[in-house]
């Protein structure tokens, strides 16, 4: 938790007593709602009971003890006292028992947003709004029968002319590949174009519906190549990498070549923690700065964290980094986040933790659940600062020979082009994370072949690439220091069987049963340790003048130009 310690704090630490009203006043049921009495009366009465009851037994007690009369010989007085002080009992140690366990057994499971959860923050006219979602529509009626009846020629051209809305023929149809087939049919008419060179069978679409994609009406063809094996941390791995630019993955393989020969590769997890970073706005920027002394005091972070964390089992809130701009409030929430890339978990947690604060400081505008200090998708100071996601150093050795046998250059012609390259030319160029030759070939290549978020390669490429001269100068060292890497291997697209079975291939598949978090952290060394591989083998071509060379080899197109324009005035003329 970061904390300032200058500056005058006006909003105090928050008292149990305070906590208590927040959480009446939020609606949200607590322990002693289940008393007949209010629970202040109640304690008090249990409390006069136990002890009254167990200084009337001690009493009896000491006169058996007095009268040698035997203890377990109790008159009815006693009884009913022994009655009292075990129920009394009972009562005190199940009353302050049950807000951990009500705790305990409330916490989710990750996956989708507990949609009861979140209901509780949403104010009622919203969830009166929500409930009129889920009044159930008629069915689509097309030519006096269901849509299902219809033939598909028949569903597309109503699709075309707007009669049957393009959206809902999952629904309606109740099979996904039909709905897909009749969309494809329908966009055909709309546009008068073909999509014949898309394929349309060969995919479960079934487990696209409500995660991956909408509107869907094929796939598209990347082909995916292997690198490796990669030696990374003592384990061979073999890298899958989609890709549509020739040259790439032979030139990742020969990396992993170099590395392997030289006694591999390792790799180092110096953070880890995926963030969401709302925006909220105040009356005044003194009310905003009141917000951001309060995040920093330790004592409240404790609180937050605990209803955070009550979101999700594997959801743990690190820290809470708040900066101000004028009268607005931007909150940078850091958790960890299991085996899943963690969007959506952080988020949940994120909205309940605003919906706390909000009843102690009602004044407080929510403006968006995401300010842009997160920073997601874009290239940012704060991540390459702060990182996010997974931080990852890689590093190895590379012997003199190899470089020379293997990669065809020399060590000091690779610590030369290094420094100006990928250091001053970067610099020159005012890069944010770009300290390298191409670290987003890789990133990319292995985020589309194993089901990762490939807009999320713009922070998880941000990299600097280090080379210098070891050993007397013989051998060289090379290291590739990646802040922001983020990969998950559930949810989203790593559920889908081609990407699935690339994430088998790296032996990360799904998540980690007994060690949560290791599979998504042990692909985020495999990306780091690839990327070494490729700027390893990238400046080597660059520092012997071989890239040229190789991409007029493997990346040029031998196509005849005049058949494919031939085949696409076929294709045109068919749809006509």
């Amino acid at each position: 938790m970061k904390t300032n310690n200058g500056g005058a704090r006006s909003v105090a630490h928050v008292s149990p007593r305070q906590q208590l009203k927040v959480q009446r006043e939020s609606g949200k049921p607590l322990a002693s709602d289940a008393l007949p009495l209010p629970v202040g009366l109640t304690n008090k009465i249990f409390m006069v009971l136990f002890f009254s009851a167990s200084y009337y037994l001690m009493r009896r007690w000491r006169d058996k003890i007095r009268t040698s009369t035997p203890l377990h010989m109790l008159n009815l007085g006693e009884i009913a006292a022994l009655i009292l002080q075990v129920a009394s009992f009972i009562y005190l140690i199940g009353f302050f028992g049950i807000d951990y366990v009500q705790n305990y057994i409330n916490k989710s499971s990750d996956g989708p947003w507990d949609l009861d959860d979140v209901r509780q923050n949403i104010p009622a006219k919203c969830q009166a709004a929500d409930e009129t979602t889920r009044i159930p529509r008629p069915a689509v009626q097309l030519r006096g029968k269901s849509l299902g009846d219809n033939a598909d020629a028949d569903i597309a051209s109503a699709v075309s002319d707007g009669t049957v809305p393009s959206y809902s023929l999952e629904g309606e149809l109740g099979d996904c590949a039909r709905a897909a087939s009749i969309r494809r049919q329908a966009v055909e008419l709309t546009t008068g174009r073909s999509l014949d060179g898309l394929p349309l069978t060969g995919i479960d679409y079934a487990s696209i519906l409500g995660q991956c994609c909408e509107m869907v009406v094929g796939y598209v063809q990347i082909p995916v190549g292997v690198a490796g094996p990669l030696l990374l941390d003592g384990f061979e791995f073999t890298v899958p990498m989609a890709t549509t630019e020739g040259c790439l993955v032979a030139s990742t393989n020969r990396g992993c070549k170099a590395i392997y020969q030289s006694g591999g590769a390792t790799s180092v997890l110096l953070k880890e923690g995926m963030t969401r970073a709302p925006v909220v706005r105040f009356a005044t920027a003194k009310r905003a700065a009141e917000l951001k002394f309060y995040l920093e005091d330790e004592t409240n972070f404790e609180t937050l964290a605990v209803i955070f964390n009550r979101t999700s089992r594997f959801a743990r809130l690190q820290d809470i980094f708040c900066v101000l701009a004028g009268r607005n409030a931007y909150l940078r929430f850091t958790s960890s986040t299991g085996d899943a890339m963690g969007m959506n978990m952080i988020s949940k947690g994120v909205q309940n933790v605003l919906s706390y604060i909000q009843h102690l400081f009602p004044d407080m505008e929510s403006i968006s659940v995401s300010g842009n200090f997160c920073a997601d998708k874009k290239a940012t100071a704060v991540n390459w600062v702060e990182g996010r996601g997974k931080s990852v150093v890689c590093e190895a050795v590379l012997k003199g020979e190899i470089v020379s046998k293997v990669l065809k250059t020399s060590v000091s012609a690779l610590v030369e082009l290094n420094m100006v390259k990928n250091l001053a030319g970067s610099a020159l160029a005012g890069a944010l994370g770009g300290f390298n030759a191409h670290a987003s070939n890789i990133v990319s290549a292995i985020f589309i072949a194993t089901g990762q978020d490939p807009a999320q390669n713009v922070e998880s490429s941000h990299c600097i690439t280090m080379m210098e001269a070891v050993n007397g100068g013989q051998d060289l060292h090379v290291s590739v220091t990646m802040p922001s890497i983020e990969v998950g291997t559930i949810g989203g697209g790593t559920q889908l069987a081609s990407q699935a079975a690339c994430l088998n291939l790296l032996g990360v598949k799904g998540a980690n049963l007994e060690s949560p978090g290791m599979n998504s952290q042990t692909l985020a060394r495999i990306v780091a340790g690839s990327v070494l591989a490729g700027e390893i083998s990238l400046m080597s071509a660059l520092a012997a003048g071989q890239l040229v060379r190789s991409h007029m080899k493997y990346n040029r197109s031998n196509q005849n130009v005049a058949a494919s324009v031939e085949m696409e005035v076929r294709a045109k003329n068919k749809v006509v």
